[in-house]
């Protein structure tokens, strides 16, 4: 039995602040979409009533974001051996510390089990690791060594938090979790990021990019789930009808060369150009300087930050029904929702977004949307979340 906690009581706090115990994966809050999360939400944690103290993967100096409220337990050059040894001989002082601890990472979670045993335990599930592996390219024989820790954690929790519906339907499904453990809590946004942006040609000047064509943007890890390479083929049918258009693919990934020659093959060296990672704040830049914003995933897709960030900066978002995309954007514009992922539906919502066929929402609607997934919502409801199973502990 976990031990007990006097912090809730009928469902109200008695401390001023729950005590976190949060694993994360790696120590730059730039490295994805989990470490992004992760950071952030660590920072709005406190003003929800949790007070949050965190290990991740330091950077190969040992170094990690977070100031003193995250440290490093490893570094991330480290052997996965040395990661986990450093872990049990780091953790103890934490969990004795915590009032409930909450995993972001199986596999730096995993070896300690058997401690978290002491405690209420909630895990984020920010994706299937084992699956995304294998379909980035991992070797197969790693994929059920990675699926058996992800289950070995996954079993420990009492609650686990899911970022969409999709996801948690994939925690039942591919890992037996019990549909009454999971709770959805959509992701969050900086929305300070995206306050004050300037107009979009000057947002497009600033970029040096042209300010008399219209502009497509994605903001993707080059993998093979995310299909870039049919938005590069929708773009050969698009410019039929609209000769001039420009689409620019932001990220990095092993599919970068690959997808710089089928540019070529294409014809399109001067309608697609992958720009590589991006600073933040071009990030922010682009989805402003674009009309339109494209994600086109083919698989494993939990949530899409970037679809949030997109609407943020006043720009509308058109996703493949994929995963828990469609749930990011149904509520604003089911149209925002493509009629399948290959090229030719990639390339009819494109001409109806920019024909005006397709009524996209406005500037003003898309902030306004985008607002309802500030940090501030979003740590309210996980710390919710904590409580819940806080509570349940105590009972138990």
């Amino acid at each position: 039995m976990k031990a007990e906690s006097d912090h809730v009581l009928n469902g109200q706090s008695l401390m001023p602040a729950l005590k976190v115990f949060a694993i994360g994966m790696h120590g730059a809050a730039n490295d994805g979409g989990l470490e992004r999360y992760y950071f952030e939400l660590l920072k709005a944690l406190p003003a929800a009533g949790s007070d949050p103290r965190g290990l991740v993967l330091g950077r190969a100096d040992g170094s990690c974001e977070g100031g003193a409220a995250v440290s490093s337990f490893a570094h991330s050059t480290d052997p996965v051996l040395r990661q986990w040894r450093m872990m049990r001989a780091v953790s103890g002082t934490y969990i004795a510390d915590a009032d409930i601890v909450v995993s972001h990472f199986a596999l730096n979670a995993f070896p300690i089990t058997r401690a978290l045993r002491k405690r209420p335990f909630v895990v984020h599930f920010h994706g299937p690791w084992a699956l995304e592996s294998l379909a980035e390219g991992d070797r197969p024989w790693k994929t059920p060594l990675k699926s058996f820790i992800e289950r070995r954690v996954y079993s420990s929790a009492d609650r686990l938090i899911v970022l969409s519906q999709a996801f948690g339907e994939i925690l039942q499904k591919n890992y037996g979790v019990r549909p009454e453990l999971i709770r959805v809590v959509r992701g969050g946004v900086n929305l300070d990021r995206f306050h004050a942006l300037a107009p979009r040609t000057e947002a497009r000047e600033r970029l040096g990019w042209p300010t008399d064509r219209p502009i497509i943007t994605t903001a993707r890890r080059l993998l093979p789930s995310k299909g870039i390479e049919n938005l590069i083929d929708a773009i050969v049918e698009v410019r039929r009808s609209s000769p001039n258009v420009l689409t620019n693919i932001l990220g990095a990934g092993p599919l970068q060369s690959d997808l710089e020659r089928r540019v070529v093959e294409r014809g399109l060296s001067e309608h697609v150009f992958l720009r590589g990672r991006v600073s933040d704040e071009d990030l922010a830049l682009a989805y402003r300087a674009s009309d339109l914003f494209v994600v086109p995933s083919i698989a494993l897709e939990g949530f899409g930050l970037v679809i949030v960030e997109s609407l943020a900066a006043g720009t509308p978002a058109l996703v493949t029904d994929v995963g828990g995309l469609p749930e990011v954007v149904r509520s604003l514009d089911p149209g925002l929702v493509l009629d399948g992922t290959g090229p030719d539906a990639i390339a009819r919502g494109i001409v109806a977004a920019l024909d005006g066929t397709l009524s996209l929402p406005t500037e003003a609607e898309c902030i306004a949307y985008a607002a309802r997934f500030d940090w501030k919502t979003v740590a309210t409801d996980v710390h919710a979340v904590y409580s819940e199973a806080m509570k349940e502990s105590a009972e138990a």
